[in-house]
């Protein structure tokens, strides 16, 4: 049986992914530039930007899920990137493996309205315009049959363990759970959509067993409902039994920030997602897969019981 590899081990949805490949009893080959053991997966250290590198990760796959989460620099990803895809897309074409590209929702840009899988790429940020671009190269390779790919967008996400990388958690969860303020980005009252860590992984894996899933664009599954910045607080405080204290970081402040904190500059360019309306459309993966996104209310529920039961970290 063939491999299923993904690039990036050690994040949140590589990691929950990895586990949902193996309850299937798939071979799992997790990559990254240090893996630490896996329980039934097989480990290999890779660095993608390197061509030899790609070819040996890729090696023997079926499906390549590509999970890679750079540094949040823009100079990092300027180099990085166009470096990976190009590798990526190289290796999958020698060992005729299946590309699963994990993206997110930059390019698109400030978007009146729901954005779905038709919505067109008009990235406000420089984040956003590297993202169009190579989005938009695998999707040519593709159009030009040297790749079979596919790529699968989702929202801000967030759930148990995602404390690295989630707003959510990092700003809401963590803060309340210490008993300090929850923080949230310029606008409370936005809706902001956001998808559960445990939907992403299992939908990828649907997508990377389904022949009829390849060659175009999933919006994973993600509650249609989301609430706004004080919605989530007060739902998040109500969980952990928490009082529901919040301030809100307004642009000046963020850009004071950014002036001695490298990541605090790189969030500046994408506050819009916080200050306007950021929803998420994914009908298409739900009536496709018959599958109904874990409810906002259930999904603050675990995340709250992890942090309860000190799993959360």
């Amino acid at each position: 049986m063939s491999i299923h590899t993904i690039l990036g081990a050690g994040g949140v949805i590589a990691n929950r992914l990895a586990r949902e490949l193996i309850r299937h009893q798939l071979p799992v080959r997790l990559v990254s530039r240090h893996p630490s053991p896996f329980p039934g997966a097989m480990t290999l250290a890779a660095d993608i930007t390197r061509a030899d590198d790609a070819s040996a990760a890729v090696s023997g796959s079926a499906v390549v899920y590509c999970c890679i989460g750079l540094k949040y620099d823009y100079a990092v990803w300027r180099q990085a990137w166009p470096l990976i895809m190009n590798n990526l897309i190289e290796a999958c074409r020698q060992a005729n493996a299946r590309l699963i590209f994990f993206d997110n929702v930059y390019m698109y840009g400030r978007v009146d309205g729901a954005m779905t899988e038709e919505t067109p790429y008009d990235p406000d940020s420089r984040k956003g315009d590297l993202r169009a671009r190579i989005a938009t190269q695998l999707m040519s390779e593709v159009r030009k049959g040297n790749i079979t790919a596919t790529i699968a967008r989702a929202a801000d996400f967030y759930g148990p363990g995602a404390d690295k990388t989630s707003v959510f958690n990092l700003l809401v969860f963590q803060r309340l759970f210490k008993d300090q303020k929850a923080q949230w980005l310029v606008n409370l009252h936005a809706r902001h959509s956001f998808t559960y860590t445990e939907d992403a992984a299992r939908a990828l894996y649907l997508l990377g067993s389904d022949e009829n899933s390849w060659n175009q664009v999933w919006h994973l599954p993600t509650a249609a409902d989301p609430l706004t910045g004080a919605g989530y607080i007060a739902s998040a405080a109500a969980a952990l039994g928490k009082t529901p204290r919040s301030m809100v970081l307004p642009k000046w402040m963020i850009r004071i920030g950014g002036l001695f904190d490298k990541t605090t500059a790189e969030l500046h360019e994408m506050l819009y997602q916080y200050e306007y309306g950021y929803l998420f459309d994914s009908s298409k993966f739900e009536k496709a897969y018959n599958f109904q996104p874990v409810s906002y209310a259930e999904g603050i529920n675990a995340t709250a019981n992890a942090y309860t039961n000190s799993t959360g970290f």
